[in-house]
């Protein structure tokens, strides 16, 4: 072979000539145009490299595209890059801090002397585009680690020199784009015309580092898409997804609130209660079902519990505390430990075994402020909890058990789900092998049921490995909810065990597991999803009878009276409004049936019927009407009858 020509080795295993002295670029345009004119960043040996990054003799390339997700993440994070160097024009004071990519787009955080509005963004944007058309390329220089702290102290970017300081890496890289320079680890775009679809979102505050004793920074988010049929379709989601944000939806629907005087302690309306309940109702009835018996457990109980359960030492910043009778307490922030010491009170036999115990238990765990979302992310929630105590052999069965319960309750509400195994975290309780032992459980029910999933590496909770179901909505995005924990190392710490056929004691097994997650954050989801307007068994207000005029209200009410004697949900609407109006506001409300009623109805004993869906759908029978009405509730029906 000519010493001209070097040798690379492609991710099929086959190999490519390409000239000494050429880039990960060179090698994308000799394999086709079409890879070349996609590529954003290659692999070479399997770390992510820049495209003018010199390949060697045998060195394994891969070219990595933009519609690859670690192209995208390249894509964004030059997206950034360029936002930071618009702020640094239009704000020559403004202090560097961080800008990573994140999902659907990146941001970046500032140290400014002035708030930035909206209209602000909007001339970051203008500049941004402005760098963009000056087809700047991205210039990468590594420098000593002092050479750097050099270089941006006299710049006058503290945090950056920060940053640097806690490294420990001996060399450094920075990263150019006309006079714009920046701490970073790369890869980037070669030029910044490579990004063509990018749009700023908000601003908000963000303590440096993370900590509230840090300055508060001003932190710009941003979306960024290969192509800008993609973001305006990701725009398009988003306009949907605020149209159905359960916040609006809760105020208009009058579900719940949130006040100042309980931050993230939501406040449930009758309403809310309604469809709380509904969904409780379900709950009970499906676990009753499946040999679950309920408890209560208390929510305030001694710190000694919770350091014996680990608790103290893995989850303290996440918990409340308070002294009784001069002792410590804590707010409870998971119903376990209180399921361990029901299943303690007395001698079990291994023909006791399983024993499923359900509880609705109320669990407050500390979030900051900054974190709290509505209904979704709250800092006092009802879990759904359950505890299944086990024997070895049985470990399999049950978990294929929970895994069938979920997708029933799950199917009910419409829902399509991903699965995920999260394996053990860096802060965790237990051996290796008793880890290895529960993950490889988990995944052997898994494949039982043939259920495809992702590994989540490092997510499990502190005490076992767990299986997390997301759920898909009606627009396309997901929500964690149900999980399954395997857990043998909780029995452990609180002594449990049960007598075995050869009247030994032996240690259960156990799994902890939600299917709602949470009663609040799953009633937020189903607000999003059905943008409020629930299907007949889950509606607060199913049906609405509207009376033609006032002489007609004593047969509204004696049609309301005889729905809600067969279980239908229904309100009279006598206000001295037009029927045009009172059908409009039943509307607003998402109500799913309006009956409206006058001298032709009462005369005949029947209805006009108004769908919420389909609109008029003439007239039937009040009985007709009832039993139609009855059987789609009680099936649980997701369409409406009418």
């Amino acid at each position: 072979m000519s010493e001209e020509v070097i040798r690379v080795i492609l991710p099929d295993g086959s190999q490519k000539e390409v000239p000494v002295g050429s880039t990960v670029g060179d090698v994308a345009a000799a394999i086709g145009r079409r890879l070349a004119k996609a590529a954003v960043a290659g692999k070479v040996n399997g770390k992510l490299v820049d495209l003018s990054t010199t390949v060697q003799y045998g060195d394994q390339v891969e070219i990595v595209t933009v519609d690859s997700s670690e192209g995208l993440e390249v894509l964004r994070h030059s997206t950034a890059h360029v936002m930071a160097q618009a702020v640094k024009r239009l704000y020559p004071e403004a202090k560097l801090a961080i800008g990573p990519a994140i999902e659907n787009g990146f941001y970046y955080d500032f140290d400014l002397p002035e708030t930035l509005s909206s209209e602000d963004l909007v001339a970051i944007e203008d500049e941004m585009k402005k760098i963009v058309q000056e087809d700047l390329p991205f210039e990468r220089q590594e420098l000593s680690r002092e050479e750097a702290i050099k270089f941006f102290t006299e710049q006058g970017e503290e945090y950056k020199r920060e940053l640097i300081e806690d490294l420990e890496d001996e060399t450094v890289s920075i990263y150019r784009q006309g006079e714009f320079v920046d701490l970073c680890r790369g890869p980037h775009v070669p030029s910044t015309k490579a990004l063509k679809a990018f749009k700023l979102q908000n601003v908000a505050g963000a303590y440096w580092r993370g900590d509230s004793r840090r300055p508060m920074l001003q932190r710009i988010y941003g979306l960024a898409f290969a192509r800008k049929d993609e973001l305006d379709e990701h725009l398009r989601l988003l306009e949907e997804a605020a149209k159905r944000d359960h916040r609006k939806l809760g105020k208009e629907l009058d579900l719940f609130s949130l006040r100042d005087e309980g931050p993230g302690f939501p406040f449930i309306h009758p309403k809310g209660m309604i469809l709380w309940n509904s969904l409780l109702d379900f709950w009970r009835e499906t676990h009753r079902k499946r040999g679950y018996a309920e408890v209560k457990t208390p929510i305030i109980l001694n710190e000694k519990l919770w350091r014996q359960s680990g608790h103290w030492d893995h989850y303290q910043e996440n918990m409340y505390f308070t002294q009784i009778d001069g002792e410590n307490y804590a707010i409870k922030p998971m119903n376990c430990p209180g399921s361990m010491l029901l299943y303690g009170r007395k001698v079990h036999s291994y023909r006791d075994l399983p024993l499923r115990v359900a509880e609705l238990g109320l669990v407050h765990r500390h979030e900051l402020s900054g974190a709290l979302h509505g209904l979704m992310r709250v800092r006092s929630f009802t879990q759904d909890d359950a505890h299944i105590f086990m024997l070895p052999e049985q470990i399999q069965e049950e978990i294929e058990g929970v895994i069938d319960l979920i997708d029933y309750v799950y199917s009910t509400f419409g829902f399509n789900y991903h699965v995920e195994l999260s394996t053990k975290p860096e802060k965790a309780m237990g051996s290796d092998e008793i880890w290895e032992m529960a993950t490889e459980s988990l995944e052997s029910a898994l494949k039982a049921r043939g259920l495809p999933y992702q590994v989540n590496e490092g997510d499990g909770a502190f005490y076992g490995p767990k299986i997390d179901f997301h759920l898909e909505d009606a627009i396309g995005r997901t929500w964690q909810c149900g999980t399954i924990q395997l857990d043998f190392l909780m029995p452990e710490r609180f002594d449990l065990t049960y007598v075995g056929a050869d009247n030994e004691k032996h240690r259960p097994v156990m799994i902890h597991r939600v299917v709602f997650g949470s009663i609040e954050r799953f009633m937020a989801i189903l607000v999003e999803h059905f943008a409020g307007a629930f299907p007949a068994w889950l509606a607060p207000v199913q049906v609405q009878v509207i009376p033609v005029g006032e002489k007609f209200n004593a047969y509204a009410r004696k049609v309301a009276s005889e729905l809600e004697e067969a279980g239908v949900r229904t309100e009279v609407d006598d206000r001295d409004e037009k029927v045009s109006y009172k059908i409009r506001e039943a509307q607003l409300q998402k109500i799913p049936y309006m009956l409206i009623v006058g001298e032709r109805e009462e005369k005949s004993g029947t209805v006009s019927l108004r769908s919420r869906t389909n609109g008029d759908q003439g007239s039937l029978s009040l009985a007709e009407f009832k039993d139609g009405v009855t059987k789609e509730i009680k099936k649980r029906a997701l369409d409406l009858t009418w």
